[in-house]
């Protein structure tokens, strides 16, 4: 398990390793063509917190922490899917990984 921390108060935010590698590329995408974006998650259920959204810009902070040591095979078209969800009302969220595995 991974974690996201976002902003400067180092908001953490859990997420398994392969998914937080894709989720990365796509924030990374976005950000290189300098555009912000909404990024929206939920909690466990063990912590009662609910549901979240961030604005992230360019000057946003963002560090992305590995439990493992391996980078997985990258899957585009989860990518891809993430970053069409960066266009929707409540922001980039993660998805289930599509089945058809692109590098």
């Amino acid at each position: 398990m991974g974690t996201l921390f976002y902003g400067t108060e180092r908001v953490p935010v859990d997420v398994d390793d392969r998914a937080l590698v894709h989720l990365q590329l796509a924030m990374v995408t976005k950000l290189r063509r300098h555009e912000g974006f909404a990024f929206s998650w939920r909690d466990e259920n063990t912590s009662g917190q609910g549901r979240h959204t961030v604005w992230v810009h360019e000057s946003t902070p963002l560090h992305f922490a590995y439990a493992g040591s391996r980078t997985p095979v990258i899957n585009r078209a989860w990518v891809d899917a993430l970053l069409a969800t960066a266009t929707t009302t409540p922001g980039m969220r993660l998805v289930d990984e599509p089945t058809d595995r692109a590098t």
